[in-house]
């Protein structure tokens, strides 16, 4: 009976020792102020406290520089998915898990998180009783006040003339010319030298050193999405633009003996009659390109620049050469003998035509065998070479000088 009352005691002596034992722990400090965690094996974690991810659930404002992280404070992560969501489409963030299992961390070579973007974290992790967690988080990234968006010729998937130039015209002034540059790129097969050249802050055009060859096939990359373009304001467009390359057709306008010769793959197809600028309102020289075409389209003199002298709301198949207002159009107010005799535009080309636009006429059968991108050069006309910006002129500049304007270098 002695002998266990003594055992007796001898266990409350040791429960007592063991709770004192916890109690002087729990009161222990492992950095001088924080109490020493103790994680007795009968508890699981929380999923929020077995995996700490890194922004917080629901978390909005977030930079783009991150930071990004999932942890572990035991046993091991098991899978890490860092997922972008816009527009029903998903795009993973790549990433890593540590040799230790303890961190996921995303690939340096993935760049920033997109900005004014949702992402899903989904991270699976076994804690040191081998028990499975799991957790799902959310979080958006910051929404910038400025964004700017660039209007691009020619379009997606068209076909387009040898001398076409690809032309981006921004929504608002471009300071860091440079990023934006090198977030577009130009690569072709066959492949060929392209450069970029800016027109001011809100343009940006890329040409090769000579006309594209037929059956060339383009590709536009815009990396634009999250790219500063002046302080505070970011692009928002990711697209990719393909294109082909058709015929070579290159017409060359003398305005003094009033023809167009048309050749196509170098080869004289046609000469047309035609009538240029009047004296008073003479027709730019140098290398103009198809910039649109219109079936039929209203032309008025105030809108250019001239007074009540025209206003017809009806011109037949025009082609327009500049932003200034030349166009390569159908007349059929004029008499047919003016053409090939007489120039007598206010500074357009005019091909006999009928009204309404004929089929059989020499604007009605130019216009049907013209696509965007085609080169129409004027020589002997009484006036300056249009200048390289005004339309798609970027021809009329010499390689050295085009290269030169680019901010990429």
């Amino acid at each position: 009976m002695t002998f266990l009352t003594r055992r007796a005691g001898a266990g409350l002596a040791a429960v007592a020792a063991w709770a004192g034992l916890l109690g002087g722990l729990s009161g222990c400090t492992g950095d001088g102020g924080s109490p020493i965690e103790i994680q007795l094996p009968g508890r699981p974690r929380s999923p929020d406290e077995a995996i700490r991810i890194t922004p917080d659930d629901n978390a909005k404002g977030v930079p783009a520089e991150g930071p990004l992280t999932v942890t572990v404070p035991e046993g091991r992560l098991e899978r890490v998915v860092v997922t972008k969501v816009e527009d029903a489409q998903e795009e993973k963030v790549p990433g890593t898990i540590a040799v230790d299992g303890l961190s996921w961390s995303p690939d340096p070579e993935a760049g920033r998180l997109a900005l004014a973007a949702k992402y899903t974290v989904d991270a699976v992790a076994l804690d040191g009783h081998d028990r499975r967690q799991a957790r799902h988080t959310t979080f958006t990234t910051y929404v910038p006040e400025e964004r700017f968006i660039g209007y691009f010729k020619p379009e997606n998937r068209s076909t387009v003339g040898t001398g076409m130039i690809i032309s981006f015209g921004f929504n608002r002034s471009i300071e860091r010319r440079a990023d934006v540059e090198r977030a577009i790129t130009v690569t072709s097969v066959p492949p060929v030298e392209v450069s970029g050249h800016w027109f001011g802050d809100e343009r940006l055009d890329f040409r090769p050193k000579q006309y594209w060859k037929p059956g060339t096939e383009v590709t536009v990359k815009m990396r634009l999405r999250d790219v500063e373009g002046a302080p505070g304001s970011y692009g928002i467009q990711d697209k990719t633009i393909r294109f082909t390359v058709g015929r070579s057709q290159i017409s060359t306008v003398d305005a003094a003996a009033h023809t167009m010769e048309v050749r196509r793959d170098g080869d004289l197809v046609s000469t047309v009659p035609i009538t240029a600028g009047a004296p008073k309102n003479t027709t730019y020289n140098g290398k103009m390109v198809v910039m649109e075409l219109f079936d039929v389209t209203r032309m008025n003199g105030q809108t250019v620049g001239f007074g009540g002298e025209y206003d017809i709301p009806d011109v037949p198949h025009a082609m327009r050469l500049t932003r200034s207002g030349t166009f390569l159009h159908g007349n059929y107010w004029a008499s047919p003998d003016t053409f090939g005799s007489t120039n007598v535009s206010h500074g357009c080309i005019g091909l006999r035509d009928d009204k309404g636009g004929g089929s059989d006429t020499p604007a009605g059968w130019f216009f049907d065998r013209s696509l965007v991108g085609d080169v129409v050069e004027v020589v002997n006309s009484q006036d300056k070479t249009v200048a390289p910006d005004n339309g798609l002129g970027g021809w009329n500049m010499s390689w050295t000088a085009w290269v030169a304007g680019s901010a990429a270098g």
